[in-house]
């Protein structure tokens, strides 16, 4: 009995010798690795910079692929020439322009800060200066709303937007909202009162908001 069952226990031991050997050779020579690399999902990275730095977006012109839209503030500086000029501060007008000395009315808005640049450069050069280099810069567009909305805060000033739809972008109204006196106030300080009941209704009593300006919700009186 004994020698029968070393006979069958020998091929038995040689196979699983085989076994062991194929595991040990597949797994035993590599090394125990501290981390695993993975492919990143397509369009998760961030913009990288130089060796791979994520860069974060530049500050001026925000709306669509960063081109200025009318109520932005264009700031235009001017060097490279012997007599020094003036720097030019300006908004961009509802026709969509600025005003620049000489050259008169320029197209701004749809364009970005570097395509700008460039048409004034050619505004200037060579018609009124050999030399000429053209800064264009702008805030971050913002418009206000506070009082009685759910989340009064500045809000980033995306697209072409109105005074109720602002409202709706800050939360909405709340309960105690003087929904009829809505108190604008332009950059400028020019102010005007929208009734936004009568708005809702009617797209022309809406008047469009622009970077920098301010609503104010007041609280509805108790009479």
């Amino acid at each position: 009995m004994k020698k029968t069952f070393l006979k069958m226990a020998g091929p038995a031991s040689g196979w699983l010798g085989l076994i062991a050997i194929a595991g040990w050779l597949a797994t035993g020579c590599q090394t125990p690795n501290d981390h695993i690399d993975f492919t990143p999902v397509p369009g998760s990275e961030p913009p990288a910079g130089t060796n791979g730095v994520p860069v974060a977006p530049p500050i001026g012109a925000t709306g669509s692929g960063g081109r200025f839209a009318v109520g932005d503030l264009v700031r235009v500086t001017f060097s490279g020439v012997t007599d020094p000029i003036a720097p030019h501060e300006e908004r961009i007008k509802d026709d969509g322009t600025v005003t620049l000395p000489l050259i008169l009315a320029i197209k701004a808005e749809g364009k970005t800060p570097g395509e700008l640049q460039q048409i004034i450069t050619k505004a200037y050069v060579p018609e009124y200066y050999k030399r000429l280099t053209v800064t264009v810069s702008s805030d971050r567009r913002v418009y206000y709303v506070g009082g009685q909305v759910r989340s009064p805060n500045r809000q980033e000033y995306l697209e072409r937007t109105t005074v109720t739809k602002a409202i709706q972008s800050a939360g909405d109204f709340t309960d105690f909202a003087d929904r009829k006196n809505v108190l604008l106030t332009r950059a400028d300080g020019t102010t005007l009162t929208v009734n936004c009941i009568k708005a809702a209704k009617n797209p022309a009593l809406d008047p469009p908001v622009y970077p920098g300006d301010k609503i104010e919700v007041k609280l509805r009186g108790i009479w």
